[in-house]
């Protein structure tokens, strides 16, 4: 398996990402997984792709904001049949790294919660929602812990974002070292 810079150029391999997203977010993609890959692999945007023989088994996406210091990650994907094999990690690690490279500070994701697996989406988010992130716990393999894993820490949450009980939750994760004279 090689993680490598996604080929722009390649027709078979945005098909197979096309389909990937389609399979792993139906709701999401269903039938509009092209259009989604071509907003994914905009010149401006980083793309990481995971191969297995000529295979994309996952892929990872990052946004430039705020001026470049700061990149959104969207989407991390893997193959459901690829998945607990540390493929998503050395896709965090290498997008992370090219990240960095160009001057990054800090990426920073939502991990929306809905389908009531965490704690979070028991509750009015707007009610205490700091207690709420104190107290989180994962009830239904969430992957909020996935990310904690690979440093990120839960940095907020947007109640409601994707309807009624059912938040967004913000991570990040510094990728640059912080400087002695800010210290």
């Amino acid at each position: 398996m090689i993680v490598t810079e996604f080929d722009r150029e390649d027709p078979a391999l945005k098909v197979q990402l096309a389909d990937l997203l389609e399979q792993t977010w139906p709701e999401a993609y269903g039938g509009q997984g092209a259009k989604e890959v071509d907003q994914l692999l905009q010149k401006d945007r980083i793309a990481i792709v995971a191969l297995a023989d000529d295979e994309l088994i996952g892929f990872v996406g990052a946004i430039p904001q705020y001026d470049k210091t700061g990149w959104e990650l969207h989407p991390l994907v893997v193959r459901d049949s690829h998945r607990r094999q540390r493929i998503g990690a050395r896709l965090m690690t290498f997008v992370e790294d090219e990240i960095a490279s160009r001057g990054g500070l800090v990426v920073y994701l939502g991990a929306d919660d809905d389908h009531q697996q965490t704690s979070l989406s028991q509750l009015d988010g707007f009610q205490d929602p700091l207690q709420a992130l104190k107290e989180i716990k994962n009830l239904n393999h969430h992957p909020f812990e996935f990310y904690e894993k690979q440093g990120y820490q839960v940095v907020g949450m947007i109640p409601d974002a994707s309807g009624w009980k059912k938040p967004d939750i913000l991570m990040a994760k510094r990728v640059a070292e912080y400087p002695e004279e800010l210290k």
